[in-house]
């Protein structure tokens, strides 16, 4: 497509992840094709086509984090790494037909809703689309976010995010240091600690971290999933069931509360023996507040003869020279950055403005909100999947994209029925919403769990990201259309037409 060119869809994607496709597949599978996905980049799979980093892998076993109509028989193993995720993502778009509808190299640089018109205009790097529905699938973990750090541009050697990981750099026998202890740097440090002649990991805020169940499915076990799908379906109910069953540490139920606390705890003084470097690593918020990680490498990675624990953030840099704010200093060739996402404020909410031209990111001042999680007041037939409250701290995120997508089907099907153009939550209706989530999310571990994370929107102190209940109850809120709460237009040739014409 050229950049003069100018392609009209009725539903335009943004984002080849999980959630684009996931509406991809379910609008061919019912035999709608008139839609089209833009893609900044030149591969499918999102977060897994982009972290490439050596041990990226999933901390939700993969038969719960897959999707529920395209089972995957051959998992390798109960946490599938990222490669082997990410080669189940081009599968799913190479054999449901979706890469005709993918356009690659299109990266958003903006998106008007025209009322008149009753559709959406997308400007993007490979040209312009218009569509009657925005739909927008970038997820959470899309954007990466660098700390700001004094004389970092005049280092010396390389650096680079987790998310962005340069291959073309030498590791081996070099000295590296390690920006960050959250889920994507318990992942890199123990393959970092194997090669570097020093490692030096900045920990800000020390992180609770449980036993990580893995292992490989036996030949036998492959062969019984293939041949019946209902063992891949009871598996996957199981590990929902027994995720669900941690909620109740989020809500603070002091028996599950401790019992999740003595469980990471445990697993410290385990694999930690040193009382000092164990005081270093035990958190002083309550778990779940943030991330709970999963792994059995990474304490010892700490422990090896290489590995240093800086336990403060990295303050400043001088030449080759970095300073952490504990005064200490180390002399690295290589910085890597795992410090997470742009996730309370996602970038692409610049680019999008609705009604009036109003920009959504101005919209979301205060913190992201939506609808019923899914659409916004004041921007019409625009949808967000995976955007505001709908992250789950104990369970797997594909869950409430599958029930944002039949959402959306739904809301797709009400317009079709009733000669509908254009439909949009009234704020009334978002903001009450809103507000019983933040009253549900009161007494919470993630408001009051004694922790800052990016769950919560520092602006506002409102949980932004995270769903507050139970996944169950998501899909039961949030899992079917309804039209209460709506706002709608209907479209002129739907209109009756007055006798005799």
């Amino acid at each position: 497509m050229t950049d003069q060119t100018v392609q009209h869809v009725k539903t335009l994607i943004v984002g080849s992840g999980f959630a684009g496709l996931g509406l991809a597949i379910r609008l061919k599978r019912r035999g709608d094709g008139d839609f089209a996905i833009i893609e900044r980049a030149h591969d499918v799979g999102g977060t897994w086509r982009d972290n490439t980093y050596p041990g990226a892998a999933c901390d939700v076993p993969s038969h719960l984090y897959s999707f529920s109509f395209r089972p995957n028989p051959d998992w390798s193993s109960v946490f599938s790494p990222g490669p082997e995720i990410q080669q189940y993502l081009r599968d799913a778009a190479r054999e449901e037909g979706l890469l005709p509808h993918v356009h690659f190299g299109a990266d958003m640089l903006d998106a008007s809703w025209d009322d008149n018109a009753a559709r959406w205009t997308v400007t993007t790097s490979a040209g312009t689309f218009t569509s009657t529905y925005l739909v927008t699938g970038t997820g959470h973990l899309a954007d990466e976010a660098f700390p700001a750090i004094e004389g970092l541009e005049d280092f010396p050697g390389a650096k680079f995010h987790s998310a962005r990981w340069d291959h073309s750099v030498p590791l081996d026998g070099k000295r590296i240091g390690v920006v960050g202890t959250g889920a994507s740097a318990i992942q890199i440090v123990p393959e970092l600690a194997k090669i570097a002649s020093e490692l030096v990991v900045f920990q800000r805020t020390p992180a609770y971290i449980i036993p990580r169940a893995e292992r490989a499915y036996t030949e036998g076990e492959k062969r019984l999933f293939r041949r019946d799908p209902s063992a891949i379906t009871e598996l996957r109910s199981e590990l929902f069931w027994g995720g669900e069953n941690t909620y109740a540490q989020r809500r603070a139920v002091p028996q599950f509360l401790e019992a999740g606390k003595k469980m990471a705890l445990d697993h410290l003084a385990a694999q930690v023996p040193d009382p000092e470097l164990r005081a270093k690593l035990t958190p002083d918020y309550e778990p779940g507040c943030k991330r709970v990680l999963i792994s059995n490498a990474f304490y010892p990675a700490l422990q090896a003869e290489v590995t240093t624990l800086e336990a403060s953030a990295l303050r400043r840099v001088e030449g080759s020279t970095v300073v952490a704010a504990s005064g200490a200093e180390y002399d690295l060739d290589v910085l890597v950055f795992a410090t997470g996402f742009e996730a309370t404020e996602p970038p692409y909410a610049a680019l999008v403005h609705g009604r009036d031209g109003v920009n959504l990111s101005d919209h979301w001042k205060s913190g992201m909100q939506a609808y019923d999680s899914v659409a916004v007041a004041g921007f019409p037939n625009l949808f967000s999947i995976n955007g505001p409250n709908t992250s789950l701290g104990h369970n797997s995120i594909v869950y409430i994209i599958e029930s944002q997508v039949e959402y959306i089907l739904g809301a797709f099907d009400y317009a079709a029925e009733h000669g509908i153009e254009v439909i949009e939550p009234t704020r009334e209706a978002e903001e009450a919403y809103v507000d019983k989530l933040q009253a549900d999310a009161q007494g919470t571990v993630w408001i009051d769990g004694g922790c800052k994370s990016w769950y919560v929107d520092q602006r506002s102190g409102k949980l932004t990201l995270i769903w507050p209940d139970f996944g169950f109850a998501f899909r039961d809120k949030n899992g079917t259309f309804s039209p209460d709460g709506y706002q709608t237009r209907i479209a002129p040739q739907a209109l009756p037409q007055p006798a005799g014409v």
